[in-house]
């Protein structure tokens, strides 16, 4: 396995559309960074979010929407020992050959901030359904459309014999902030 470079990854985006839409240059004048890097991807929080309920038990095994508030707008402020359940604002496709990991960014982590993203794996697409936690003891500020996390792309010398499309798995092509299925 390979990191990918910047050059990989502009022109697996702008041939394949692996990363739509795709940030050619990191921004970041007056925003949180995102956008291409030099051995990464920088991809953004959309303005949507699912805030869960106060009291209410989250089951993985059986989580209820019911159990989520709907919140838009161009920030959100995340409670104290809280979380709440977003979307990129890319939509990504990652060819057979590549499994990235996801990481919270650095300026997120030193506000308390922190992103659990599971790796996309060979064959995945859509939009990545993300969690922000708040860890903090003091409530923390989220930009929507600015940076929220990276992504290291690693290439394989060879395919997977069954990728995420060829089982068919349960987040495949996911249009919206997706709760957890059994």
């Amino acid at each position: 396995m390979a990191v990918k470079s910047d050059k990989w990854i502009k022109k697996m985006s702008l041939e394949t559309e692996m990363i739509k839409p795709f940030a050619e240059n990191k921004q970041r004048e007056g925003v949180i960074s995102y956008g291409v890097s030099s051995y990464g991807y920088d991809f953004r929080v959309a303005d949507e979010f699912k805030v869960p309920r106060k009291q209410a038990l989250i089951d993985p095994k059986n989580q209820k929407e019911s159990l989520f508030d709907d919140y838009k707008g161009d920030s959100i402020v995340i409670p104290p020992s809280s979380f709440v359940l977003a979307r990129t604002v890319e939509y990504f496709k990652i060819p057979r050959n590549i499994i990235t990991l996801c990481t919270g960014k650095s300026t997120y982590a030193r506000s308390g901030v922190l992103l659990n993203v599971t790796p996309f794996e060979p064959e995945w697409e859509g939009f990545a359904t993300i969690c922000i936690m708040n860890v903090s003891s003091s409530p923390v500020k989220v930009y929507a459309n600015e940076g929220i996390g990276q992504l290291v792309f690693f290439e394989s010398d060879e395919q997977c014999e069954i990728s995420y499309a060829d089982k068919k798995g349960k987040y495949q092509a996911q249009k919206t902030i997706t709760h957890s299925k059994l």
